[in-house]
């Protein structure tokens, strides 16, 4: 009884109220301006793909729209139109690539995560080192040996290529595994007794416990995978394998002169909204990896 009450005063006027207390004006103080400081360039990328010409090359620079127009969207598309291959085709392109790479990402990193974690073998401890190095690296201290790899392996020129070099992330094999970390051994050594195998126990006990684990894993590869124009660019000829975001990054800059400005601006909204999407519907879970990954 006394531990309910010392529960419910903390929660009418302690140090975590469960209304507005005028205590927490302080917090809203610090909290608001930076939150308004961290959303001036999503809205400026709205703002900016409606600018008229004269208003994106306005002198002072402006930060809102005076005038909105749908003109650049409009060139945007009167050019798209007038390209050999259709604009769906990379669309298509695209969305298929993104959810390949995601589905098989999350699929491979909870795997590794869940044997690196769990199982008891020789190097064990050395392949979990060689993948923490591999943090180390950002994407373009790796684009010439990825090279190599997909010229000697003969996906050039396949649809492949837009796939299979971006399924290995250290980053979410780490995640994961930090998260499976703190799941007991006892439940897992349970399951094993009821006579699950691995791939049971994945699916029934592991990926139901790390769901906001593999929602950042989602999240950050669907933004990488989205955006990513190095197979288009690098690997691919055939127009027909080709990204959307290498379409539009094309588009744009082949357009060039005053109205190149215009386009490219309503080219960089197309491709932020998908990402701003889906961290909006995941972003409650990412919230919990956050809050989690570093409790043993």
């Amino acid at each position: 009884m006394k531990q309910k009450r010392k529960h419910k005063s903390l929660r009418s006027g302690g140090i975590n109220p469960a209304h507005f207390q005028r205590g927490q004006i302080k917090f809203l103080v610090i909290l608001l301006p930076i939150c308004f400081v961290m959303v001036l360039p999503i809205v400026f990328i709205f703002f900016n793909a409606f600018k008229p010409i004269d208003e994106l090359f306005a002198f002072p620079p402006r930060f809102y729209v005076k005038n909105p127009t749908w003109e650049n969207f409009n060139d945007l598309f009167a050019m798209a139109s007038n390209t050999k291959v259709p604009a769906t085709r990379y669309l298509f392109n695209s969305i298929i690539s993104t959810l390949s790479v995601v589905i098989l990402t999350v699929f491979i990193s909870v795997s590794a995560g869940y044997v690196l974690s769990k199982k008891h073998f020789r190097a064990k401890k050395t392949l979990f080192t060689i993948n923490n190095l591999g943090l180390m690296f950002v994407p373009i201290a790796v684009t010439i040996p990825r090279y190599f790899i997909i010229i000697y392996t003969g996906l050039q020129d396949n649809f492949l290529a837009n796939i299979i070099p971006l399924l290995v992330t250290p980053t979410g094999v780490f995640l994961i595994k930090q998260f499976i970390d703190q799941m007991p051994d006892a439940l897992i050594e349970a399951a094993v007794i009821d006579g699950a195998s691995d791939y049971q126990i994945l699916r029934r006990i592991v990926i139901p416990l790390v769901n906001p684990a593999i929602a950042t894993v989602v999240l950050t590869t669907f933004q990488s995978a989205w955006a990513s124009s190095e197979a288009s660019t690098l690997f691919i000829d055939n127009e027909a394998y080709k990204t959307f975001s290498f379409y539009i990054s094309s588009l744009s800059g082949s357009a060039g002169g005053i109205a190149g400005v215009g386009i490219a601006a309503a080219a960089t909204l197309i491709m932020f909204l998908p990402n701003l999407i889906v961290f909006i519907v995941m972003q409650s879970r990412v919230m919990n990896t956050m809050m989690h990954s570093g409790l043993k």
